[in-house]
């Protein structure tokens, strides 16, 4: 029910004790059954994340944005809850790592807003327990449980011990281990736009997922606050023309960023290293986000059309902002995990090298002179370079030093994922011309 002030939708937040339990699998094959019900479903996930969001968006059907009460902040996660709330029948919203993990951590998110807890357990290796384990995520903070996800469950006789077991808490669903589970790779699940049979893993994942119907009809619905609008954002790019890369070696990139972009006035055009497609004549600036550069490595050694312009547009000036993989593909050189050596564009001197173990990981905010930028960071290189940071992130919430922001000339460059809606003025900054 909806009315000037409010609005009365179905939410949940989709958790686990960890992860590995099969939070994205369970959260996407229940948007993709309830979409197919006819049912108008938003998603969002908490916490910063690339990937997990895309397979989101194909099986919902909807754009996936970002909640989190520290780098997005408990504003704008409002605001976003109110206008999916007038869009949608149900929201979802998958956590991140387990239930009461990290600061803040998902449960501290369903707390914020009213939103009752759907728990996911991996059941392939226990039965009663499960109980057990689902009353002390429910006790433990304590949340709302709105009931339990059996992931991997083997049978019939299997799901009904693990229903007796609840005292209470509703088994809502059940999902069987499925006979095609989706590949991942070192960042996590390999990119939807990579699997030709996708629609047919999530429609499988859908018609595997067992809903009780009467555990669908006992969920409450969560009030949504409709009044909770966001700042205007000053239109501090107007008139600014700003080049994006955008293929599979550049493919991590929040929504909201491009969101945040247009609403500070700038006009957003794509071009694709990975083709040899040259910046844009137009560009005013430049916009290399994260990815897998380094499974395109070769493909990018070769493409000396975009190289040449690269180092073009940066000798004339033009800002270039290069997160993660951007600034990997803007080094002298890029080592593969084959430990193969390729040529990049050389606006970065030192050479990016894969790494086997994770070498950053979590939650950081950057300090301008117009605020925190917050972010994040998730990579497994190391750039090797002789160029002293500008500045560094700072770790949240430790308060450590974290990721080195690099500048050249007009470079700003970073493992550092920022989230623009943050603080708009410093992005506005990052993409303008310094005064000569």
């Amino acid at each position: 029910m909806v009315t000037a002030a409010h609005a009365d939708v179905r939410v949940l937040l989709v958790s686990a004790v960890a992860s590995g339990q099969g939070k994205t699998t369970v959260t996407a094959a229940l948007a993709r059954s309830l979409a197919r019900r006819g049912l108008r479903v938003r998603v969002f996930k908490c916490g910063p994340d690339f990937i997990d969001p895309m397979l989101l968006e194909r099986a919902s059907g909807a754009a996936v944005g970002s909640l989190d009460l520290w780098m997005v902040g408990i504003d704008q996660c409002r605001s976003q809850l109110a206008q999916a709330a007038t869009e949608a029948d149900v929201i979802l919203i998958e956590g991140v790592m387990g239930l009461y993990d990290g600061t803040p951590s998902s449960a501290d998110l369903a707390r914020a807003f009213g939103v009752p807890v759907m728990a996911v357990i991996d059941a392939s290796a226990m039965a009663q327990t499960a109980g057990a384990l689902v009353h002390g995520l429910r006790d433990y903070g304590p949340v709302e449980m709105a009931g339990v996800i059996a992931n991997r469950v083997a049978s019939t006789g299997h799901a009904a011990m693990v229903a007796a077991s609840m005292r209470g808490i509703p088994l809502f669903a059940t999902l069987s281990r499925l006979p095609k589970a989706l590949p991942e790779r070192h960042l996590g699940l390999v990119l939807p736009s990579e699997l030709e049979d996708i629609d047919a893993l999530l429609d499988d994942a859908a018609a595997q997922l067992s809903i009780d119907q009467a555990a669908w009809d006992a969920l409450r619905p969560t009030r949504i606050d409709l009044l909770a609008l966001p700042e205007p954002v000053p239109p501090l790019l107007a008139g600014v023309t700003i080049a994006i890369a955008r293929d599979a070696a550049f493919a991590f990139l929040y929504p909201a960023n491009l969101h945040t972009l247009r609403e500070l006035g700038a006009t957003l055009t794509y071009f694709s290293p990975l083709a040899d497609e040259p910046v844009p004549a137009e560009a005013d600036a430049v916009y290399l986000p994260g990815g897998y550069p380094e499974l395109h490595a070769q493909a990018l050694s070769e493409a000396t059309g975009w190289k040449a312009s690269m180092l073009a547009v940066h000798a004339q000036g033009v800002p270039v902002v290069a997160e993660c993989g951007g600034m990997m593909a803007l080094a002298e050189t890029l080592v593969d995990q084959a430990g193969s050596t390729w040529p990049m564009a050389g606006l970065l001197p030192g050479r990016a090298a894969m790494q086997a173990r994770l070498a950053g990981l979590g939650s950081q905010g950057m300090n301008t002179p117009h605020g925190v930028l917050r972010g994040h960071a998730f990579h497994y290189s190391q750039l090797d370079t002789a160029l002293a940071p500008r500045t560094h992130t700072v770790k949240h919430p430790s308060g450590a030093a974290g990721e080195a922001v690099y500048r050249v000339g007009s470079l700003t460059a970073s493992y550092f994922h920022a989230y623009f809606p943050s603080c708009p003025a410093a992005v506005a900054a990052m993409f303008s011309r310094s005064p000569a």
